[in-house]
């Protein structure tokens, strides 16, 4: 092996869906709604356990919305890989709920799908009860792990959404 390919074994050739990652999590830590729409196909697909099902200019607005009530959102993109049509990414949120005046750390999982280079669908998971623990406090830890309060924070969640600019 050459001196070249010992300072290279164990590097990968970043592919155009890593680079669209990276991209939309930088453009995402600015506050940057532009960049992470360019990541977006125009007929994306999104999903959480709080927007369970936006589609095309939803998933924009949505962002949008959740920057606009965010003063001190820290987004930090950990370990992330795509192959093909796939990829994932974990990520960081950092931010204080803005109903409940409470801080938040929630650790998040994507998965994602692309076409044409873009992300098409968008799928993130988090463990509700957790992230509800520390958003509402004492009715997260009582009730967070209910069907009840996640079908609350969804239809409150689509409220804020149909009222957004």
């Amino acid at each position: 092996m050459t001196e070249t390919e010992d300072e290279n074994e164990g590097e990968r050739e970043m592919s155009e869906q890593d680079r669209t990652i990276e991209s939309f999590y930088g453009s995402f830590a600015q506050g940057d709604t532009d960049g992470m729409e360019r990541c977006y196909h125009p007929e994306v697909r999104f999903s959480d356990p709080a927007f369970p099902d936006l589609r095309g200019p939803e998933v924009m607005k949505m962002w949008r919305m959740l920057l606009s009530r965010a003063d001190d959102l820290e987004i930090v993109l950990g370990e992330h890989s795509a192959d093909g049509g796939t990829g994932a990414a974990h990520w960081t949120a950092r931010y204080t709920f803005s109903r409940t005046g409470r801080f938040v750390t929630n650790e998040i999982d994507a998965a994602f799908r692309f076409d044409q280079g873009l992300i098409i669908e968008h799928n993130d998971s988090f463990d509700f009860w957790k992230w509800s623990r520390m958003a509402l406090g004492a009715p997260g830890v009582f009730l967070g792990w209910s069907p009840m309060l996640k079908k609350k924070v969804r239809a409150q969640s689509a409220q804020m959404l149909a009222g957004a600019d």
